[in-house]
């Protein structure tokens, strides 16, 4: 995940430098400069083109965003950074987001875009990957869309109610007992000192995985059941 998000951050970066350019006729500032970094290589247009393109309303699950606004509406709304990750599917470079090192004892994170509430503080766990982490959702708040974009399979989550991009959900490392770790931007959402609206669950975003050793015994049993049948 950290090289296709250095990369993606990367690009980002040129994307924003550029917008100061034409619409100023002045030097991109120091800020929006694209930074370098030895070893990361561009991977073609196709993930370029991906990450200039807008949000759309694809998941996995089928669900049809609640909220909706024009392209010009958003980005009057959000800062440039918050655009180019929410609606543009952008990364921060690793360890620069202001909650990647907050753990807050209460409260709740909700969408940077529309503000539905995503995850609880106490969701928030440090697993040193450079961007914020959780490790359940608020249920019904997040959908995901299987992602293929640099070669790998990966699983993008979004906000349930506007089709914000969050970022990627990963499982299997056995950091917490959900096994799932939620890989946030922190453009992506926004810190609010007080409690999840009351009857808010927390669930896991992804199906739990089948039960592979209990699918061969299954099919073991009934192989050997056909078996006793025939000899009979």
């Amino acid at each position: 995940f950290c090289t296709g998000a250095v990369y993606m951050h990367l690009l980002g970066r040129l994307r924003l430098s550029l917008i100061g350019v034409i619409s100023s006729g002045a030097a991109p500032s120091a800020a929006l400069r694209l930074p370098t970094m030895a070893g990361v290589r561009m991977r073609g247009a196709g993930q370029q083109a991906r990450m200039m393109g807008s949000v759309r309303d694809l998941n996995d699950q089928g669900v049809e965003y609640s909220v909706r606004k024009t392209e010009a509406a958003w980005r009057e709304q959000l800062s440039d950074e918050e655009y180019y990750v929410l609606r543009q599917k952008g990364t921060e470079y690793p360890g620069s987001g202001k909650y990647d090192k907050f753990y807050p004892k209460a409260g709740h994170f909700v969408c940077g875009g529309c503000g539905a509430p995503l995850y609880s503080a106490a969701a928030k766990f440090d697993s040193g990957c450079g961007w914020p982490a959780f490790d359940r959702i608020v249920k019904g708040a997040v959908v995901t869309q299987t992602d293929t974009s640099l070669g790998m399979r990966r699983v993008e989550i979004l906000c349930g109610s506007c089709g914000g991009h969050l970022g990627h959900v990963f499982e299997g490392e056995r950091f917490t007992r959900t096994n799932e770790r939620h890989c946030v931007n922190s453009a992506s959402v926004r810190y609010v000192d007080a409690p999840l609206p009351d009857g808010a669950a927390e669930t896991k975003v992804l199906p739990e995985p089948e039960d592979d050793a209990a699918g061969a015994k299954s099919i073991l049993s009934e192989l050997l059941g056909k078996k006793g049948g025939q000899g009979d």
